[in-house]
């Protein structure tokens, strides 16, 4: 059977960038009031929701369009990684009554934009001939 990792890549990209969209157009309709208390109460001064905020909402875009694919990747690592140790830190360690991972879904989001880094956004990335792509 013939591989089409460029196909793949794009899968993968898709994916990670709509599904993680959705929260930033979350977001945008509801705004980032909740955010900026989380990160008020962790330390964090509350305009650094906005940051959350615009990595959901633009970062994801560049990973759809395949647009520096890396660097966009590297933003909804740092996304997901504040995601994980801000909001979900008591999940780590927990199981869903259906036996998943408490913080499956920002762990899905984190090691797929981690192998997007490392791989770039693959033939039909709209700047797939950088080293940033």
């Amino acid at each position: 059977m013939k591989t089409n990792t460029s196909t793949g890549l794009l899968i993968l990209r898709l994916t990670i960038g709509i599904l993680l969209l959705v929260h930033g157009v979350s977001k945008l309709y509801n705004g980032v009031g909740w955010i900026s208390d989380v990160l008020g109460s962790s330390g964090y001064i509350s305009p650094v929701a906005y940051l959350v905020f615009m990595g959901e909402l633009f970062a994801t875009v560049l990973l759809i369009c395949g647009f520096r694919t890396k660097i966009a990747a590297i933003l909804v690592v740092i996304n997901m990684c504040a995601a994980i140790f801000l909001v979900h830190r008591n999940d780590i360690t927990t199981l869903s009554e259906t036996g998943g991972w408490g913080i499956e879904l920002p762990a899905l989001f984190l090691f797929g934009a981690i192998a997007l880094f490392f791989t770039g956004g693959g033939e039909y990335a709209a700047s797939n001939n950088s080293k940033w792509d």
